[in-house]
């Protein structure tokens, strides 16, 4: 075995993508060598210098993808980011800084272009903190019993005058991109979605493992616009002669509350579905309070999901919008080097700036804080409880909390 320090660590060639995507497999836990079929379709993501390898001799043991993305800041305003995925250390690798390595190279790069932030979606908790990113949105997912929800035999269609309609995917591709684009303006925490994102999502393009097409319900306002767009499929399941069905989201997008409440009272009214799983949706999300009990509504998973690791601390903090009004001193630490400092932010619903600044800190934080509190969902009356961030000023969390906090909580809905 190459010694620790030798292993080299560098872009991929498009010829050495298939030896990559095998890594990739076995650190997932995947059968290991792709096929031609899932090398084809994954051909989208070679991007020339967004994917690294660490290599044993000929053999990739290491992976690393990143790639162009925006992020939603609190406000509306789209943030340049750099998107981190596909990260492995194949098992006779481990404890041997490759990740490490890659995650500096990747960073620097990105700061470099001028990206502002970096995200990923954490599988595991505690490995990514020690590189400067920090939990920055939650999603749930409830599993509403239809039975009780009082739905399923009362809905007819939308009160509002407007109608839902089955689609084909074809339809989902054309009115998708819009839809969720005007998601994503309203939404802090979203990401940008591609090309690939919508055919790989509507069966244009097929990964790995066998394809079940789902279904697709679109719902137009009375004045005949598209507001509201869900994939959702179905487990057949019977107990004697009664349907116990399953209706499964896979995403649900919807631009108006009208849309929101006829989508999910469709959902619950389909005849044989006795459970809907909503998918992961926004921890605030209306799903429960739509339903005329709520209590139809349990809450089966939360957990943290969308993670940003901050890399100019000046365009992030002046990319969001502020409700109320105030300054603070803040003082970034960060281990990797690429945002730390002494920053002065002036704030009101008119606008920020933040500028490097010599006085007196009024809080210190971890740059991974940073990013929780960035996007408005974390409290840094929470963090200095808990011992992340430090008061250099009696009051300065809860000041922190009346400048950063966001009435509706951030939800990125995207796996990455």
């Amino acid at each position: 075995m190459t010694p620790r320090d030798e292993l080299p660590i560098r872009p991929i060639t498009e010829a050495e993508f298939a030896d990559w995507h095998r890594a990739v497999n076995v650190g997932f836990l995947r059968e290991p060598t792709p096929t031609a079929e899932e090398l084809e379709a994954r051909r989208g993501h070679f991007v020339p210098g967004r994917l690294l390898g660490a290599f044993d001799g000929d053999r990739c043991v290491a992976t690393f993808r990143s790639f162009a993305q925006e992020v939603t800041a609190v406000g509306g305003a789209f943030v340049p980011a750099d998107a981190v995925s596909n990260v492995t250390v194949s098992p006779t690798h481990r404890r041997r800084g490759l990740l490490g390595r890659m995650m500096a190279q990747d960073l620097a790069a990105a700061k470099e272009r001028g990206d502002v932030v970096a995200t990923l979606i954490a599988a595991e908790y505690p490995i990514y903190g020690r590189y400067g990113f920090g939990p920055a949105t939650t999603a749930a997912e409830w599993t509403v019993e239809v039975p009780r929800s009082g739905l399923c035999r009362r809905w007819s269609g939308p009160a509002d005058g407007g109608r839902i309609d089955l689609v084909d995917a074809e339809d989902v591709r054309k009115l998708g991109p819009g839809l969720h684009d005007r998601l994503r303006r309203a939404q802090p925490g979203a990401v940008s979605r591609n090309e690939l994102w919508w055919l790989s999502n509507t069966g244009a393009v097929r990964y790995h493992g066998p394809w079940t097409e789902p279904y697709y319900a679109l719902y137009r306002s009375a004045a005949g616009e598209a507001e509201g767009l869900v994939s959702y499929g179905a487990e057949d399941s019977w107990h004697g002669k009664q349907p116990q069905n399953t209706a499964e989201v896979n995403w649900l997008i919807a631009v108006t509350p009208a849309a929101e409440r006829a989508l999910w009272h469709f959902l619950c009214s389909i005849d044989w579905i006795t459970r809907v799983k909503s998918g992961w949706r926004a921890p605030d999300d209306l799903l429960p309070l739509l339903l005329p009990d709520p209590r139809a509504a349990r809450l089966t998973v939360q957990s943290d999901w969308l993670w940003v690791r901050v890399l100019d601390v000046v365009r992030a903090l002046e990319a969001r919008t502020y409700e109320g009004a105030g300054s603070l001193v803040l003082e970034v630490v960060d281990a990797g080097g690429f945002a730390g400092g002494r920053y002065r932010l002036e704030a009101s619903a008119q606008g920020a700036s933040c500028v490097p600044s010599t006085g007196r800190a009024d809080l210190t934080l971890d740059v991974g804080d940073l990013a929780a509190l960035w996007l408005g969902d974390e409290s840094a009356v929470r963090l200095a409880a808990l011992g992340r961030v430090r008061e250099e000023r009696a009051g300065a969390a809860r000041s922190a909390d009346a400048l950063l906090r966001t009435s509706r909580r951030p939800w990125c809905p995207d796996l990455f």
